[in-house]
């Protein structure tokens, strides 16, 4: 879990370093600004953007009942975040993973890319898709539904 947080927590605190400098040498807009610059980019490589997160076992369980993907991310992977905005509201019927919270998943990730934890891997119907397009995705939601 504390892993999932330590490059946001690096993003406010370079970012509250540098607003601070700026600060003191007189610009104060600026020091906002860059600090407000740092907090988005912390946000945006939080798990916070990212859907609720479930087990690898539960995810896997969920989908063999109604055969939505399986997506197993973590985060400040840029990859994982292209495909989760590329998706949009969508994103939260796919049944997510965060590969740093669930050793399975890992695991999982591990046996489908040759001992790597390359993500995103989506799962679709039993058979693992190491980053896929994000169309070719939402194709495979709908067909699930």
């Amino acid at each position: 879990m504390m892993r999932a947080w330590l490059l946001p927590t690096l993003f406010v605190l370079c970012g509250a370093f540098l607003a601070t400098v700026r600060a003191f040498n007189g610009s104060p807009g600026a020091a906002a600004a860059l600090l407000a610059v740092f907090v988005l980019l912390a946000g945006v490589n939080s798990p916070l953007i990212f859907p609720k997160s479930v087990g690898a076992e539960e995810a896997q369980r969920r989908s063999a009942v109604d055969a939505r993907p399986v997506v197993f991310w973590r985060p400040g992977c840029v990859y994982c975040l292209r495909l989760r905005i590329r998706l949009g509201r969508s994103a939260r019927r796919l049944h997510w993973v965060d590969i740093w919270r669930d050793p399975a998943g890992a695991a999982v990730v591990r046996a489908a890319n040759d001992g790597n934890e390359t993500v995103p891997t989506v799962v679709v119907a039993g058979r693992p898709h190491t980053n896929p397009d994000p169309r070719w995705v939402r194709e495979q939601l709908s067909r699930s539904a």
